[in-house]
């Protein structure tokens, strides 16, 4: 039973032979006798086994351990049905920012556009002489010209965007 339970616990553990054998200060040989049956580690040594596999030398010296994979599946399934539903919910709470993104968007550059068509390129009558006036009249000229160039396109753009990150039924 103690070989069995030895190779049980350190194979749960995820060690090889030679990685126990290192963590006991003994050859890798000497483990496998101790898996085999062929040999018996000692009253010290069996305290240091308990050590490294973190488990109690009754368990060790016990029964036999019983390899749960059912228990275990249904622990790591547990954990992966979590984990997909965290996924879907930040998923779900990232297409609902984009979304409201591109619905700001679009309502943005409708509010200045109707801005700018209200105010009616007010820099047309403006006096130059004046160097602020002038840096000031280009700089909205500017911006007007540029905005109402790709604005449509942003637009559109935005448009899309809603339509694609909208709930699906």
């Amino acid at each position: 039973m103690l070989n069995e339970n030895i190779k049980a616990i350190r194979k749960a553990k995820g060690l090889s032979q030679e990685e126990l054998a290192i963590k006991l200060n003994v050859v890798r040989q000497t483990i496998s006798k101790w898996e085999q049956g062929l040999s018996v580690p000692d009253s010290d040594m069996l305290i240091g086994i308990s050590e490294v596999l973190e488990t109690p030398v009754s368990t060790l010296l016990g029964e036999n351990v019983a390899e749960s994979k059912a228990d275990d599946l249904k622990a790591i399934s547990e954990k992966l049905e979590v984990i997909n539903l965290q996924l879907a919910q930040r998923k779900t709470s990232r297409r609902k920012a984009i979304h409201w993104l591109f619905i700001s968007l679009c309502a943005v550059i409708v509010i200045i556009a109707a801005g700018l068509m209200v105010a009616n390129s007010p820099y047309l009558g403006w006096d130059y002489s004046s160097p602020e006036t002038a840096v000031v009249g280009v700089t909205y000229h500017a911006f007007e010209w540029v905005f109402f160039r790709f604005a449509p396109i942003f637009l559109i753009g935005g448009i899309i965007g809603i339509i694609l990150t909208r709930k699906k039924a």
